[in-house]
């Protein structure tokens, strides 16, 4: 099992300031603040450099490509890799390869022979390592502070991303202007290096997760099932697309206007950046204070239609003054919006599938704004930048409407602590099966009064759910013709492997949906419980004896 942090003293909720009293979080933060500020140099850097060495509006679209594809490719490996190996050892490797990485381009730059491919290429590097790394960056945050804490600390991570937002552009657009964008790249590279010299000194303790051990496959398959089946899930990623897409075109663009709609320098263009990260850390503090009046589905309402006017804006405003606040707000939108989609996916997930869950949401995520980058850097290059904009903005302002089949639900009162007992109890010998012998069927026997069936389907609905999510292949349930009272569940698992996985899967939350079906169960005996394990493969399953050999026959 997962050690357990003690939770905060009591006295006032928490609060945005709680997660500070927890000193490993501590620690990371300022860590994660100072790679944050030097990633942010490095965007303002790279993008400024494809932007005075090529005249295609469309590579200059690519920068946010290069960066967000490798997390399309890379982010599902990465979350099954996180849920499967030592975190702490996954940081150290990532956070050393950006290093490299970064500082590489700085001494190509340096060195005067860059072409705008070169910078994509370095771009798409870094992007491979941090698809690695983001996965299980954010689900470390949940072995360093309680469960009642973590809507907090995911928003003080959101924050320390925008305080970088509003430094970093700053600071890189002066090293731009003075010197030139190699040296960005450099201090970008340090500043991984002060980052893997924290996470070095983290001890972190061991983990202990219950049931048999997964693979890299069937981890992978098992992370894409549980958030298949998992309506909340769904709920989140379809949102978290639609919004992605849209908002990638001022992303994608915002150099663009900067530098050929409105004829400004570089020092502009950071200067809207800061802006943008001085709303977010707004947004921040407001959260504190919106939490528990607005839902998660008010937040990210609020968020899309900030960007329909941002995307309105940046295609008709021809004054960067006004252009300022519009940032600005753009900004806190942007800091809502996404600290909604990350918190509710963490905190819809248990632990053994956080970082496969998260890694899943990055992957939704990033393909919106990879492919939004390229769609919208495209019809800027075959019409012009202002009908991009405004595609995008009415793109925004359709996908308002998910909110009627794609609600966000609230994580208020889930218990995903694991199950003391589960209906389902392995029989007596179990361990003397093979792990890999299947597959398996488990068949539980219901006696339900005919008038209650309708009402048990419904309750059976979302236990069936359950069943699929963690682990079985085919679930269902079925009634006896002859006995109308008798009704059968069903599940088939592909190995006893997993079907011990599914035990310790099995969680409180989900107990009370067992409850509910049990309910309707008539009798005093509890409902009957049978395994059937694939013959003969098997020891516990009685073997045929040969025939009896009759003397003088031919063998």
């Amino acid at each position: 099992m997962t050690p357990t942090l003690p939770l905060p003293a009591a006295g006032p909720r928490p609060g945005l300031r709680t997660p500070f009293t927890y000193s490993l979080f501590r620690a990371i933060w300022i860590a994660s603040l100072v790679s944050n500020v030097g990633t942010w140099m490095q965007n303002v850097a790279g993008v400024w450099l494809v932007t005075t060495l090529t005249t295609s509006a469309l590579l200059v679209a690519l920068m946010q490509t290069a960066t967000s594809l490798p997390a399309f490719l890379l982010s599902m490996p990465a979350g099954a890799i996180g849920d499967l190996i030592d975190r702490r050892k996954l940081l150290l490797f990532t956070q050393g390869f950006m290093a490299v990485v970064a500082l590489g381009l700085g001494a190509f730059a340096l060195s005067g022979a860059i072409r705008a491919i070169d910078v994509l290429g370095f771009t798409f590097l870094l992007g491979m390592g941090a698809a690695l790394n983001g996965p299980i960056w954010q689900t470390v945050t949940t072995e360093l502070v309680p469960r009642p804490v973590l809507p907090f600390a995911i928003t003080l991570n959101g924050v320390s991303n925008n305080i970088a937002r509003a430094i970093g552009p700053a600071v890189g657009g002066i090293i731009i202007a003075y010197y030139q964008p190699g040296w960005v790249f450099v201090l970008n590279g340090v500043s991984f290096i002060g980052t893997w010299l924290v996470v070095y000194n983290w001890k972190r303790a061991v983990q202990h997760e219950g049931g048999p051990a997964e693979n890299f496959s069937g981890a992978l398959r098992a992370g894409i099932r549980y958030v298949k089946y998992s309506p909340p899930l769904v709920a989140v990623l379809v949102r978290t697309f639609a919004f992605s897409f849209g908002a990638s075109a001022m992303w994608a663009l915002l150099s663009v206007v900067v530098a050929r709609r409105l004829h400004l320098q570089s020092g502009s263009y950071a200067v809207m950046l800061s802006w943008l990260g001085a709303g977010a850390v707004t947004g921040a503090l407001l959260i504190g204070k919106i939490g528990h009046r607005f839902n998660m589905n008010r937040r990210v309402l609020v968020g899309s239609f900030v960007f329909v006017g941002t995307n309105l804006c940046l295609a008709l405003v021809n004054s960067e003054y006004w252009l300022f606040p519009v940032m600005f707000l753009t900004g806190t939108a942007w800091l809502i919006a996404m600290t909604s989609f990350s918190t509710s996916v963490q905190l819809h997930v248990p632990k053994w599938v956080q970082a496969r869950a998260v890694s899943i949401y990055m992957l939704v995520f990033q393909a919106g704004m990879s492919i939004g980058s390229i769609v919208w850097g495209e019809l800027a290059d075959r019409a012009n930048t202002e009908v991009a904009l405004l595609a995008a903005a009415g793109w925004m302002l359709a996908g308002l409407a998910l909110a009627l089949p794609f609600p966000m639900h609230q994580p208020d009162g889930l218990d995903f602590s694991p199950a003391e007992q589960w209906s389902d109890q392995l029989p007596e010998g179990e361990e003397t099966i093979d792990p890999d012998d299947g597959p398996v069927i488990v068949m539980i026997d219901y006696d339900v009064a005919p008038a209650n069936h309708a009402a048990f389907r419904l309750a059976a609905q979302h236990l069936t759910r359950l069943r699929l999510r963690d682990g079985a292949l085919r679930a269902g349930v079925f009634t006896d013709v002859a006995q109308p009272a008798r009704i059968t569940e069903f599940f088939y698992v592909a190995t006893w492997a997993e079907h011990e996985r599914q035990h310790h899967r099995f969680t409180r939350d989900d107990q009370q949906v067992e409850a509910e079906v049990r309910r309707f169960h008539q009798g005093e005996a509890p409902p009957r419980v049978t395994h059937f394990l694939s013959f003969p493969r098997t020891a516990n399953v009685e073997v045929a004896a040969p025939p009896l050999q009759v003397a003088g026959s031919v063998q």
